[in-house]
């Protein structure tokens, strides 16, 4: 029996919406995560406050997506759950750890009268360990998972295939990107001190991003020549040339930024760079679900699954964007230095 929408096009939107779901999830979570990883290098408590209270409103409604984005591919694209999880457990367990350490740390800091340094810590350790640990699932992800079959299933590679020079690689590269984007939130957001100390900051941390991306763009080539040909076989590179030369134009336009007035320029530009460096990952793995032997289409669900799913991905993915919409129009004001708690 056909359906009213061809079965192709309707994998195409609910990996779209997977894809979509990670991706707001990264910019949106990863500015909280990347204050927490430069949470160490502030001088004082007050500076530690303003940290803190420019990400309160936000920050746990920004992890909404991750949970989406989870659910939107198990129930999408259930082959490739089941082999893509079983194949990084581990960082994964480390990542929902280090976000209920820095979950349980950011309550427990600011009703902990007289203050703890513990929170401190592991508020920091938290977000170092959620943002390591995506990075490593990213870096196995694109590396490749190897599939095993038994007589009625199919699984992941073995529970230490994640853990290669790659995967370590991304995961440091991920703590450089979170921590550019905190630190761009941080100089639009805050005041005084903390304002210059992220600006002081930046040059070092967009140069530590730039080196990631490099060392990622020349590693991921090499280790698979199906995505060296995608993307140096003539005329497809000149197709994709746009998005190295848009890297260094972001770079570059979010680096003069600071010798301006303090502004949202250097954060959206951040922004476009996350953007390319996501395009870039989508160029070179697709249509694979996981890389490199399995496509979204032969991992999709059924087609009567999928449009069971339309219907509730069409009311709720607006209904999540207003409401991120609206609790960022409505604590859009700086906070101060003197403000303490949420």
């Amino acid at each position: 029996m056909t359906t009213w929408i061809d079965a192709d096009w309707l994998t195409l939107f609910m990996a779209a919406m997977v894809a979509f779901a990670v991706g707001m999830y990264v910019v949106l979570d990863g500015f909280d995560l990347g204050l927490g990883i430069l949470f160490p290098f502030a001088d004082a408590d007050d500076q530690r406050d303003q940290m803190m209270n420019s990400i309160a409103p936000f920050w746990d409604g920004n992890e909404t997506w991750l949970v989406f984005g989870g659910a939107i591919l198990l129930s999408a694209f259930p082959l490739a759950f089941s082999i893509i999880l079983p194949a990084v457990y581990l960082p994964i367990t480390l990542m929902l750890l280090g976000l209920i350490l820095r979950g349980v740390a950011f309550e427990f800091r600011f009703k902990h009268h007289p203050r703890v340094r513990i929170w401190d810590i592991a508020f920091a350790a938290g977000s170092i360990i959620a943002a390591f640990a995506q990075g490593v699932v990213l870096g196995a992800f694109v590396q490749g998972i190897e599939i095993r079959s038994a007589p009625s299933y199919q699984y992941g590679g073995g529970q230490w295939d994640w853990l290669t020079a790659f995967s370590m690689m991304t995961g440091v590269a991920l703590l450089c990107g979170y921590a550019l984007l905190g630190n761009t939130w941080l100089f639009w957001r805050s005041f005084g001190t903390l304002q210059q100390k992220a600006k002081a900051w930046m040059p070092v941390l967009l140069s530590g991003m730039l080196a990631a991306i490099g060392a990622i763009s020349v590693w991921t080539p090499l280790m698979s020549p199906a995505i060296a040909a995608r993307w140096f076989d003539f005329p497809r590179a000149f197709a994709f040339a746009p998005v190295p030369l848009l890297t260094v134009a972001c770079a570059w336009g979010a680096y003069r930024a600071l010798q301006k007035a303090p502004s949202a320029v250097p954060f959206m530009l951040c922004i476009g760079l996350f953007f390319l460096g996501y395009s870039g990952l989508a160029i070179s793995i697709f249509p694979s679900l996981p890389p490199p032997s399995l496509t979204l289409f032969e991992a999709a669900a059924s087609r009567q699954s999928q449009l069971f799913l339309l219907p509730g991905l069409i009311v709720l993915v607006p209904l999540i964007l207003i409401h991120t919409w609206f609790n960022y129009r409505v604590f859009h004001v700086k906070t101060d230095e003197d403000s303490y708690g949420h």
